[in-house]
């Protein structure tokens, strides 16, 4: 994954992160206030105990005096133009993301991730943002939930979002990835936490998924937020592994029990589909897809991409690297998680 160390210019900017108590969230503040001195972070988010938490450990690194906190709704509108004033960047990862309660809580998951993505879009235009970063999922990608067509319909508000900016006026890119190793509802917690059981259900023995660490996760939004033009959408080049795999991985001595694919859930991950491929250029650690219509009218082969085929389509089924036993062992070693460490110990890890 790219190193963030030089590529972003933040002396004495002020950077604003929507949902920025989630995992993602405080990722990017470690960072962006370990990274340069005269960073500024605002925290806006609904949790005021998440907030708290936050500014507790904040203060235990000695970072409290350039976090600001804001509670705040992405619905909101009035607040966030309260918020956004005198923000040089915005990093948008506020969103519902619960595929099974986005099938009974439809108009919930409209008005924050669809709407709250246009009062995104218009605070940060009213206000002189100058650069918006919105992060995605690869359930956006051939959506088949709920969920992932209001993300779709998110990236797409996003990518329009420039052409009322102007040639002065905020850019607007997108960062698409897939499951975060270790996250909040992850697959990992869970088997670990099922493997006491001596059985784990695994939904399709054929189900493969990208993996990505959180730490990469926030370095590709970091990246992007560097070299955006606007209108385009990020996705990084990540190994896969198998559900099958990664059971067998955390718990040798149990039995995988096949229970079936939810619903709304996909036998495969995608990143990019077929259609976007001959929109879609390659570079050394991502891809970049190409809005169909830009305002910049930027060349993406002269910043060193060079175009996929027509008919490239990006997958975890037809992926081109994959996660060894031994890489999966370190991966979850590696988490932040008291089970995790706990496994990790027994294996002498």
């Amino acid at each position: 994954m790219l190193n963030i160390s030089n590529c972003l210019s933040l002396d004495q900017k002020r950077i604003l992160i929507t949902g920025g108590t989630g995992s993602l969230g405080r990722q990017l503040a470690k960072i962006l206030v370990k990274l340069n001195s005269t960073t500024r972070v605002i925290v806006l988010s609904r949790d005021e105990f998440k907030q708290h938490e936050m500014q507790c450990w904040a203060q235990a690194n000695g970072w409290n005096e350039r976090l600001t906190f804001f509670l705040g709704d992405v619905r909101e509108y009035d607040r966030l133009r309260r918020a956004f004033y005198g923000v040089d960047y915005v990093i948008h990862t506020a969103a519902l993301k619960q595929v099974p309660a986005a099938e009974y809580n439809p108009f919930e998951f409209v008005k924050t991730n669809v709407m709250g993505a246009q009062n995104v879009i218009n605070a940060a235009l009213d206000c002189g943002v100058k650069k918006v970063v919105a992060i995605s999922t690869d359930k956006a990608a051939n959506p088949i939930n709920l969920y992932g067509a209001t993300k779709l319909c998110s990236d797409k508000l996003f990518v329009a979002g420039n052409s009322y900016s102007g040639m002065n006026g905020a850019r607007f890119s997108v960062v698409r990835y897939g499951n975060v190793v270790g996250s909040r509802g992850s697959v990992v917690p869970f088997f670990l936490h099922e493997r006491k059981k001596g059985i784990l259900p695994i939904t399709d023995d054929r189900m493969t998924r990208f993996w990505i660490t959180l730490e990469q996760g926030a370095s590709l939004v970091l990246n992007a937020l560097d070299r955006m033009l606007g209108g385009e959408l990020f996705i990084p080049r990540i190994p896969s592994m198998r559900i099958s795999d990664l059971a067998r991985v955390i718990a040798p001595e149990c039995r995988q029990e096949v229970v079936g694919i939810r619903p709304g859930e996909k036998l495969h991950e995608v990143m990019i589909a077929m259609d976007d491929g001959r929109q879609t250029f390659q570079f050394d650690n991502y891809f970049v897809i190409k809005p169909l219509s830009s305002p910049w009218r930027e060349d993406w082969s002269a910043l060193k991409g060079r175009p996929c085929p027509p008919d490239f389509y990006y997958g975890s089924d037809n992926n081109t690297e994959w996660l060894s036993d031994e890489q999966l062992t370190r991966m979850i070693a590696s988490l932040d998680l008291p089970e995790a460490q706990k496994w990790a110990k027994e294996r002498g890890r």
